[in-house]
């Protein structure tokens, strides 16, 4: 009798408990070494140690807890706080560099056929009548070296500031004399 009440309401709290993905990959996170137990309360025998970066697939969930498969098939109970979703950053960094590595030696391949193929392979035969270049806009003559702006700002700058120091030395002396009855107290 007491079995006909229960069965439903089992049926109806596994209805409604939150589906976990069968099979999810996890990863132990950064900097740890972490005991999987045999039980979800961490009170049970010790059945492995994972490390970090170490690859476990998720079972199930209860609470803070996490029943998980270890890649030889063994299963335990570790906290959820160790483990992400994430692949660890030593192996990321590691992807990024070979990454780098062969982007750089691919560089250097076309930087390579770059330079093979701006350098010309046989001069040209000399032309009976050679074409005229282009025409200059300016004579060589007329060419002259470009004004130096800066050696005027330069020279400014420090006039400005020359000025300026000696303006500003007068007002104190001036306000300093005002205030004490023209006494030098400096």
């Amino acid at each position: 009798m007491k079995l006909r009440r229960v069965l439903p309401a089992v049926g109806a709290a596994l209805a409604l408990a939150p589906a976990v993905p069968a099979g999810e990959s996890l990863y132990v996170v950064e900097q740890v070494v972490v005991a999987v137990n045999s039980t979800a309360d961490g009170n049970g025998e010790r059945v492995a140690t994972v490390k970090s970066g170490d690859r476990v697939e998720l079972i199930e969930r209860a609470g803070e807890a996490v029943h998980v498969r270890l890649p030889d098939g063994r299963e335990g109970w570790l906290r959820a706080i160790y483990l992400s979703g994430d692949e660890p950053m030593r192996p990321r960094l590691q992807q990024s560099e070979a990454e780098l590595a062969r982007l750089k030696a691919q560089l250097a391949q076309l930087q390579g056929q770059l330079a093979a193929a701006s350098t010309p392979a046989s001069p040209a035969p000399a032309a009976a009548d050679p074409a005229p270049g282009p025409v200059p806009m300016f004579s060589p003559q007329a060419a002259s070296p470009a004004p130096r702006p800066w050696a005027w700002i330069t020279a400014s700058a420090l006039a400005a500031l020359v000025l300026g120091f000696l303006l500003g030395w007068r007002t104190l002396d001036r306000r300093i004399r005002r205030k004490y009855g023209g006494l030098k107290i400096y």
